[in-house]
């Protein structure tokens, strides 16, 4: 159904346009999208006819900077927060609206010798400012573009346009295909381009390193940051790994009621002690992730367990609170496994979510190792749940 991001920048390169879908459950929309340096009247014609919606240009923070681009009101209050500048066009242009005279605009935006003076307010494209880690912080068409401009090796500049059927309702997914069929277009989602950056973009730092004795051992605990939110994960280290080593590798994501409290209600602390055992006995890795309650953070938690002590069970009462089964993603953990020079893993765990999570990003699996923690009186119920509704291998 949809085309690879590798194919789309490679025809995007090309000065072709392209469809971009985002999420059902956000705009639901698709746009053509095409690159602005590569820009012809064909494509905007393209755009303009068969589009329908608004030209706009996604921009760069550095591009938007150069061309000296403020928000178009002070107070936001789009429903999706898009942040339209005001409108512009080149100082050659006559009215501006001709697709040619568009064109123009999009090209002298994305020439890094043209600056503010080089247009005039108001005009006939619409910049949009992105943010600064593109998808990665607003999964937008602005983003997209400015994301895929980048990797086309191109200014961060691009044109994309709404579209909109015949008859005046917005194109689904169903009508997008149908019309990337019809013009050959390259048709890809959103979604693919955040797993595509995760993949292949370094988006950790790594902050701080230092010895840490435990009563299990003693390792090298080592600090990581994501860049784009900040979200702080660590790394314990026992042995010397090199990028030919296989190491044993536990990826556990925080449990404060279970690793700090010694809850019974599941068995994240035995899990967490019995890794660290076997790592010290090993060698290999622990990585701690900040992904209380499955993704759904710690307050969230306290609120299923008290749906919990109704009667539903762990599944049950995160979905009941309008969340996922499991909300984690494991692409911190793939990147720091990569920051270490470790590109395949025997994987300490029982779940086999985390197993396709870190192929998908790159971490080749060469083994498992169960990690069977006896059920208590009060745990065994969730336990049971994990085998039933989450497919856990105990």
């Amino acid at each position: 159904m949809f085309n690879t991001i590798d194919e789309a920048i490679a025809d995007l390169k090309l000065g072709k346009a392209i469809i971009v879908c985002d999420d059902e459950n956000r705009e639901n929309e698709g746009d053509f999208l095409a690159i602005a340096e590569k820009m012809t009247p064909e494509t905007v014609n393209l755009m303009i006819t068969h589009g329908k919606g608004l030209l706009c240009s996604p921009v760069g923070l550095e591009v938007a900077k150069r061309l000296g681009l403020e928000p178009m009101v002070r107070r936001n209050r789009d429903n999706m927060q898009t942040a339209f500048s005001q409108s512009i066009d080149h100082i050659d242009c006559t009215t501006g609206i001709s697709a040619y005279e568009r064109s123009l605009t999009l090209l002298k935006m994305a020439d890094s010798k043209t600056a503010i003076n080089d247009f005039r307010a108001p005009g006939h494209i619409f910049p949009l400012l992105a943010k600064k880690h593109g998808v990665m912080e607003r999964p937008g068409h602005t983003e997209a573009a400015v994301d895929l401009a980048r990797l086309a090796g191109c200014s961060e500049v691009a044109a994309i346009c709404e579209i909109i059927n015949p008859d005046g309702t917005m194109s689904r997914l169903p009508e997008l295909i149908e019309l990337a069929k019809k013009f050959e277009l390259k048709l890809i989602h959103i979604k693919d381009l955040i797993d595509y950056r995760k993949l292949n973009d370094k988006l950790i730092e790594r902050i701080a390193s230092s010895k840490l004795p435990t009563k299990y051992g003693s390792f090298e605990m080592v600090g990581f940051r994501c860049i784009v939110d900040n979200q702080e994960a660590v790394a314990l280290v026992k042995g010397n790994l090199d990028s030919n080593s296989v190491p044993l590798v536990r990826i556990h994501s925080e449990c404060l009621t279970g690793d700090g409290f010694g809850s019974l209600r599941c068995d994240c602390g035995e899990q967490l002690a019995a890794s660290l055992k076997q790592i010290e006995e090993e060698g290999g890795i622990l990585i701690y992730l900040r992904q209380e309650g499955r993704g759904i953070g710690l307050l969230n938690k306290i609120k299923a367990y008290a749906l919990q002590d109704q009667g539903m069970d762990t599944v049950e009462a995160n979905l009941h609170l309008g969340f996922p089964d499991d909300m984690r993603d494991y692409y911190l953990a793939a990147q720091i496994l990569r920051d270490l020079g470790i590109s395949s893993i025997n994987l300490l765990s029982n779940n086999p979510r985390k197993f396709s999570a870190l192929e998908k990003y790159g971490v080749k699996i060469a083994g498992r190792k169960e990690l069977i923690i006896p059920a208590n009186q009060v745990n065994k119920d969730y336990l049971d749940v994990k085998v039933s509704k989450l497919g856990h291998m105990l």
